[in-house]
Parts: C-alpha cells; sequence; structure tokens
C-alpha cells in the first residue's frame, strides 16, 4: 500500500488499521520525505496526541507553515500561522502542535462535531484519571489556555467559543461526544455525563447520559467495549453481553426509568436518534 511516494505499508495492515492510525502514518510519511520536518497539526495533530476522531480524512496531512505556498499538494493541507516555541513537541519522532495549540485550531477550522469530539477526547485525556472522576477546575483552566490561543486569531474565535463551553472530558468515545451535541438538538437540556448509580454489593454502575429532564437512562453502544483489550480484560464477547444486560436490567429495575442504547447507525442525524428514544418512550420535554 503506498501512503506516499516511496512510502510504502503493509496492505492488510492498513486495511485492519483505525483511522486515527491512518492519519498518523500519512503524517510519518510526510515528515520521512520532507528536507525540513514539517509541524503537524489540526486533526493530523490530535491523531499523534492519541485522541479519537469523527470522520476524519486519512488521505490528507494538516500542516501549519509561517508562510503560504502556492501549488501544494492536495494531501497536505497547509494553515498559514506563526507557532511559538512552547506551541510544539514531539511525538514519536513527529513535530506536532502541543495539545492546546491543537485543540484551538480545531475549534476554530473544523465542524462542530469533529472540533467537540476532539475538546473531549482532550480534556479526557488530561483530567479523568479513572470513572466518575473529573478535575473540573483543571478542565477550566485548559479551556482557557486553549481560548487564549484561539484570541490570538481573528478567524473563527465565536466558533471555537462554542465548541469549548460545550466540550466535557467525561465523554468517553467519539460517539459519546456526537450522542451529546444530537440529544442537545433534539431538546434535551439536562443531560448528565457518567452518572453513577449504585449497584449490587459494592459495585458502582456509570451511565453514559442521564436525561435529567425526562426522567431516562441513554447509553452509547460502540462496538469498542467488545474489542478493546483494556475493556474486555480476558472476556468473550457473549460474556460482556451477558454482563451489560445484567446491568441494564438492575439500572431499570433499582431507578424505575427507561433505558435506551443506540449505536453509529443511529447517529447519521439527529432525527435517526429521535426515533430511536422514541421507541423506548423517551422524548425531550415540551
Amino acid at each position: 500500500m503506498r501512503v506516499r511516494s516511496g512510502i510504502y505499508v503493509d496492505g492488510a495492515a492498513w486495511t485492519a488499521a483505525v483511522p486515527e492510525a491512518r492519519v498518523v502514518a500519512r503524517a510519518q510519511a510526510l515528515t520521512l520525505t520532507s528536507e525540513l520536518a514539517p509541524v503537524i497539526s489540526h486533526e493530523s495533530a490530535a491523531a499523534a496526541h492519541g485522541l479519537g476522531l469523527f470522520r476524519p480524512d486519512p488521505t490528507r496531512v494538516h500542516v501549519v507553515v509561517p508562510v503560504e505556498r502556492p501549488g501544494a499538494a492536495s494531501a497536505v493541507v497547509r494553515h498559514r500561522g506563526e507557532l511559538p516555541g512552547d506551541e510544539i513537541v514531539e511525538i514519536n519522532g513527529l513535530r506536532v502542535t502541543s495539545l492546546a495549540r491543537t485543540v484551538a485550531d480545531v475549534a476554530r477550522t473544523a465542524t462542530f462535531d469533529q472540533a467537540v469530539t476532539i475538546a473531549d477526547a482532550a480534556l479526557r485525556a488530561q483530567f479523568v484519571p479513572k470513572p466518575g472522576a473529573y478535575d473540573a477546575a483543571r478542565a477550566e483552566e485548559f479551556r482557557q489556555t486553549v481560548f487564549g490561543i484561539v484570541r490570538r486569531s481573528p478567524h473563527g474565535q465565536g466558533r471555537a467559543k462554542r465548541v469549548l463551553a460545550f466540550a466535557d472530558g467525561r465523554a468517553q468515545l467519539p460517539g459519546e461526544s456526537v450522542s451529546r451535541i444530537q440529544l442537545s438538538e433534539l431538546g434535551f437540556r439536562v443531560i448528565a455525563l457518567q452518572v453513577p448509580v449504585a449497584g449490587p454489593g459494592s459495585k458502582t454502575y456509570y451511565i453514559d447520559f442521564g436525561l435529567e429532564d425526562a426522567s431516562a437512562w441513554g447509553e452509547f453502544d460502540g462496538r469498542l467495549k467488545y474489542v478493546d483489550g483494556r475493556i474486555v480484560d480476558g472476556r468473550s464477547a457473549s460474556q460482556i453481553f451477558d454482563e451489560e444486560k445484567q446491568r441494564e436490567d438492575w439500572i431499570r429495575g433499582t431507578t424505575q426509568r427507561p433505558f435506551a442504547r443506540w449505536g453509529w447507525p443511529h447517529l447519521r442525524a439527529s432525527a435517526d436518534l429521535g426515533a430511536r428514544l422514541a421507541a423506548f418512550g423517551i422524548v425531550a420535554p415540551g
């Protein structure tokens, strides 16, 4: 598989790779074939930082350059800008914009759902060391740092402010970030994240979404929990499914609230998610 002129990777490995890994591979190929190591930026930098992306374009690499270069290849997206030294870091041999600069750039230029997904992931990576824990004060400091960078640009400040106000590191997956956006579009106004519910014995269950103004629960059910080794922990998919069912039955029975699950097929548009929720008797008030 040709990644860039003179750079090839195993085709099977490329096909099996997640989109974020392909984005990073493209950035590595660009670095290897450049006389001067570029500074990887925007969603390419987000992938290098290990953040989950929503609908990334793995065929293009974003970089920051001090001056515009006419005739640039379409596979490289060049953003004109100045970078202070403290906004450049090295990750696995790549020169990359810092986490705060990356979030600032994406918040100014990407679509709302793409930008929120990255901002959520940045907050999560920094400030959520374990389920149920969230350092809101440090998260706010990070937001202010990011917005301080945004204010240096004359473009996209309003868009970035909206993204940063909406971002929340308690969203654990890109699907949860997109779900939260669509729930808001559907009219849910009080959306609690990672809500603790006492389980049997000394267990505590955490639920993705507490739809408080509808007295209901919701969860995004991505396939990650069935394949990620950190989550699977030696269990089979059927074991995980059985445990999830027992957990859901307990939560529904002890709280007397409706409980809905959804996945990527229900997030094509907010109307699809609304129809899924309505099937479980869950509708936004008003």
